[in-house]
């Protein structure tokens, strides 16, 4: 099993980071619609063979009225504000999931993560439109990763069919609270702290925390794992894992 393991974001300086991981999960590609310039300039700067995914821009995913588009710079008329997010298939979501795609291009990414919120839970209506989003989009030369919050978790079996129609889709989890719906071939990973709530941020790893999660790797049947810490504490956290990776 090949196992990378990085950050949410670049918690350190870059130069230091390429010298200390091999993956990163950029963020804000999220927040603003993503810039293909940059992230060229990005993937050129980086290792040959460090590897880059990215979190999708919030525009297929959050409707404009979500909290998090008060950083982005693009501003919506009202009107439309029911043609973007909650991956409804319409034309917004479509052309903003195309400069997603050429954006991934753009800096070669391996996955590209689609976090849906957790105001969008499990629903008959979001169950169809989750399908039709996905059936409609151009196939790709990246894995794409679906991390579904809210009341998704409650309907693994849903989560399940969804993410077995669909080849080129894995079940983004934290393992530490719940195993993927289904595993593939490659397993992505996001840990945004235990204990409490969905997320809890502000929480710092022990190491008995870590020999857990490493051995939950190992009981794994994937080729190849992403394990992307996303906390306060990620650029440590993420050194201590892979020091524990490496005992034997």
């Amino acid at each position: 099993m090949l196992v990378h393991v990085g950050c949410c974001g670049f918690a350190i300086a870059r130069k230091r980071y390429y010298q200390e991981y091999d993956a990163v999960e950029l963020q804000d590609t999220f927040y603003n619609p993503p810039d293909e310039t940059k992230l060229r300039k990005l993937r050129a700067e980086a290792p040959d063979d460090f590897i880059f995914t990215m979190k999708a821009w919030q525009a297929i995913t959050h409707p404009p009225s979500s909290a998090t588009w008060r950083r982005c710079k693009v501003k919506i008329p009202k009107e439309q504000w029911d043609k973007y997010g909650f991956l409804r298939p319409t034309k917004e979501n479509f052309n903003a999931w195309e400069l997603i795609a050429r954006s991934a291009k753009a800096i070669n990414a391996r996955v590209v993560v689609i976090q849906t919120p957790p105001s969008f839970g499990y629903s008959e209506e979001n169950y169809k439109n989750v399908i039709e989003f996905f059936s409609s989009i151009t196939p790709t030369d990246f894995i794409i990763g679906w991390e579904p919050r809210g009341t998704w978790r409650e309907h693994p079996d849903k989560v399940r069919e969804i993410v077995e129609m669909f080849r080129e889709l894995v079940h983004i989890t934290d393992p530490l609270r719940v195993l993927p719906a289904t595993l593939k071939e490659i397993s992505y990973f996001r840990l945004h702290g235990i204990s409490g709530k969905e997320v809890n941020y502000r929480y710092k790893y022990t190491d008995e925390d870590l020999t857990k999660l490493k051995n939950i790797l190992n009981q794994l049947k994937s080729k190849e794992v992403y394990v992307m810490f996303n906390n306060v504490y990620m650029a440590s956290d993420a050194k201590r894992f892979k020091e524990i990776l490496a005992k034997a």
